[in-house]
């Protein structure tokens, strides 16, 4: 096993000491992997797919509340929606929808036609927040860069890399964004911003974290703060698809169980697992939702 991958699937945050300036870098291997693991989406999907992903990552350590983010795109060309799901445990999912065909060097304005990213919030405590952010420069990090700046007036730069490395799809990015309390110098941002620029692929993808950092800041004095793991996770189960089921008239149930042998077939899209019910386990669903209704905890 190469030294490197010791830092595979974690997320660093880091602070320089002498500037008001914050990054993080992340690396997402088996996260992403996991990912796409049951798709065959064409190779720009894929990549877009690997952006969001890492934005998502970076963005959820940026804004560090407890709860959910969603990330994403809906457009009027052939890719219809791209969306990732995550969580403040830096856990994922992704998905896209597809009608048409999609070329392996489409541009992200080539996929979606007219389109716009949507970020929602859902803290697990206080309001809910959703940030609207059109899509009017060509990659998902330049136009995030672009909301900060005017939304949050906060200066950031996304550096973000996807491809592959030793034979495995791989995606990485680093943040950088002056200290939210004013005493940051946009002087000291542009430095470190032109320095983070020249990452190259290869680095991002096969150097450690702390290797990573003394190869773009080594006059800086920098602070790694310890990692925090990332993964792919579902969240789909037996019971979320049961009760997708019983939101459908009796007669369609009815329909559906006749056109299939008598056994409902739901696949997840997200992870692909399938979950199988039979007239039996429909109406055990229907008792169990009819009790937790009388209990009021429906």
């Amino acid at each position: 096993m190469n030294h490197y991958s010791q830092d595979n699937d974690k997320l660093y945050r880091y602070l320089f000491q002498n500037r008001a300036v914050r990054g993080e870098w992340v690396r997402l291997n088996q996260t992403f992997t996991e990912t796409l693991n049951t798709h065959h989406y064409p190779k720009a999907v894929q990549n877009l797919l690997g952006e969001m992903l890492v934005a998502s990552s970076l963005l959820t350590a940026t804004m560090k509340f407890n709860g959910t983010i969603t990330v994403q795109i809906q457009g009027d060309g052939a890719l219809k929606l791209a969306v990732v799901n995550g969580n403040d445990q830096q856990q994922f999912r992704a998905l896209a929808r597809i009608e048409g065909e999609i070329a392996d060097d489409a541009t992200l304005t080539e996929m979606i036609g007219n389109g716009v990213l949507v970020i929602s919030i859902i803290p697990n405590e206080g309001e809910r927040y959703q940030g609207v952010i059109s899509l009017d420069e060509p990659t998902i990090g330049e136009c995030l860069e672009d909301y900060f700046a005017r939304s949050e007036q906060l200066a950031t730069q996304l550096t973000i890399r996807v491809g592959e490395y030793e034979g495995q799809a791989v995606a990485g990015g680093l943040l950088l964004q002056i200290v939210p309390d004013g005493t940051g110098s946009p002087d000291d941002f542009e430095h470190l911003a032109t320095l983070t620029e020249t990452v190259k692929a290869k680095e991002m993808f096969g150097l450690t974290a702390e290797e990573l950092l003394f190869r773009l800041y080594h006059e800086e004095q920098v602070e790694l703060y310890p990692a925090q793991s990332t993964e792919f996770k579902c969240g789909c189960s037996r019971e979320r698809s049961g009760a997708a089921i019983l939101l459908l008239p009796a007669e369609e149930i009815a329909e559906m169980l006749a056109e299939k042998q008598g056994v409902i077939d739901m696949q997840c899209e997200c992870c692909g697992t399938q979950y199988f019910f039979d007239q039996n386990a429909i109406d055990e669903l229907k008792i169990e939702n009819e009790k937790l209704t009388s209990l009021g905890l429906h």
